[in-house]
């Protein structure tokens, strides 16, 4: 696969926007830092002072997670020979190895701020030893001499590099490598007091071998910090989705516009970070044809029909993308045809947004899948919907969503898929096996 479709690099410029407010740096670790401080005196964390310091690794470890697989995501696209695709990849490197230093500076000279970062969370799925891991994939000798290569390379080709950027409107990328560069300078000086040999690479000599090796260095440097995360598959890789082309077809006719779909992967790196079986939302807006019937705006693709957020922002999606999952179940909300049409008027308002990677529903310039929900009807008729602290913050989980929305008789069950096997259920068969994945 060579072409590189237009829309790979504008999601990857969208995650990039997303994650880097939420990677911990100098500015925003000021209070871990004096927590730090405090329990390293006394030998230990006070409640309050341990959550901020989850809180904080929580995001670090969600936007790894999610910019590793982004530059792994365009490893297919690496014999384009395209610069947009270095300039993207190696900036999404470098702000993870910046802020994995800051974190590893935070703990190394604070045992009990290491014993706590590799503490297990389960409410997470973070396993034990994951700062002690990070620290080893950091200081690997292999890993540093990788990055360095893509680091000589941007150095020596700037300039192109700045200028394909810049060209396809993505000037802040371009600034924010600029803005790495003192953090070059700084890792050049302080590279764990080894010594290591790089070769320089330049586009005006032997072009498509050093680029090609260079991109090839870079994304294994990916290969080897997604294979460190230690994801628990399920299944097998490269196994399809369960929910097929026939599934959706079955169900298309039987949705209806404000229909809130809760869905699953099979695989943990989906799942990864979010509690509860049913971790990810997104809302219905129906055809073309049913929102002009409730008079709403005309916003984004007309011809997608599902207002969702991931993590390249918040978006009216194909619903056979938002429907590659395991697993899924359709909620339908109680409200009158007018309620219904507030509702999706105050939703739609929100297409184009970045994803809350903090998941911080007390801010609506960022919103994470189910605060589309929530912005959506709270208020609306009987909706009535309660935030709850979520690591650190106030908000509202898939599963909590689900909670509320039966308990308060504000959803109806209209159809479940891939819980206790592959086919379609509706009416109360449905809600038995929705209430059976849920805990108490």
């Amino acid at each position: 696969m060579d072409q590189l479709p237009e829309k790979v690099l504008q999601s990857s410029c969208d995650i990039l926007r997303g994650v880097r407010v939420t990677l911990p740096d100098r500015k925003n670790l000021s209070r871990e830092i004096k927590d730090a401080d405090r329990a390293q005196k006394r030998g230990y964390y006070l409640p309050d002072e341990d959550e901020r310091l989850r809180e904080t690794y929580l995001r670090y470890l969600s936007g790894r997670s999610v910019l590793w697989q982004m530059i792994d995501d365009l490893a297919p696209f690496l014999k384009s020979r395209d610069l947009r695709i270095f300039g993207l990849a190696f900036c999404a490197a470098s702000m993870l190895m910046r802020s994995s230093s800051y974190l590893i500076g935070l703990a190394k000279e604070r045992p009990v701020v290491l014993a706590k970062l590799d503490e297990a969370e389960p409410r997470y799925q973070i396993p034990r030893k994951t700062l002690t891991q990070i620290y080893h994939n950091l200081s690997s000798t292999r890993n540093r001499w990788r990055y360095r290569q893509a680091r000589n390379f941007f150095q020596n080709n700037q300039t192109q590099i700045d200028k394909a950027l810049q060209n396809s409107n993505m000037q802040d990328i371009a600034v924010w490598l600029m803005e790495e560069e003192p953090y070059f300078a700084q890792g050049k000086r302080n590279l764990f007091g080894v010594i290591l040999k790089y070769r320089t690479y330049s586009l005006s000599r032997r072009t498509s071998s050093g680029y090609t090796k260079v991109m090839f260095h870079l994304f294994r440097l990916t290969g080897s910090a997604i294979a460190d995360m230690k994801q628990p598959f399920v299944k097998s890789s490269g196994k399809g989705k369960r929910v097929t082309k026939e599934i959706i077809e079955e169900i298309r006719g039987k949705l209806q516009p404000g229909d809130i779909f809760i869905t699953r992967h099979d695989d943990a790196m989906s799942n990864l970070f979010l509690p509860g079986f049913w971790p990810h939302a997104a809302l219905y807006m129906g055809p073309l044809s049913d929102r002009d019937d409730l008079g709403l705006l005309a916003y984004g693709d007309q011809s997608a029909h599902v207002l969702e957020a991931k993590k390249d922002g918040v978006k009216l999606r194909q619903i056979e993308e938002t429907l590659s999952v395991d697993s899924f179940v359709i909620l339908r909300p109680k409200v009158s045809a007018a309620e219904l049409q507030q509702a999706l008027q105050k939703a739609i308002t929100h297409e184009g947004k970045h994803y809350d990677f903090a998941f911080d529903f007390r801010k609506a310039e960022r919103l994470c899948c189910t605060e589309v929900i929530y912005r959506a009807f709270h208020g609306i008729g009987r909706w009535d919907l309660r935030l709850i602290k979520q690591s650190g913050h106030l908000a509202l989980p898939a599963e909590e969503l689900i909670h509320q929305g039966l308990q308060k008789g504000l959803i109806d069950v209209a159809m479940i898929f891939g819980v206790n096997g592959d086919t379609v259920e509706i009416g109360p068969k449905a809600r038995d096996l929705l209430l059976s994945t849920l805990k108490d």
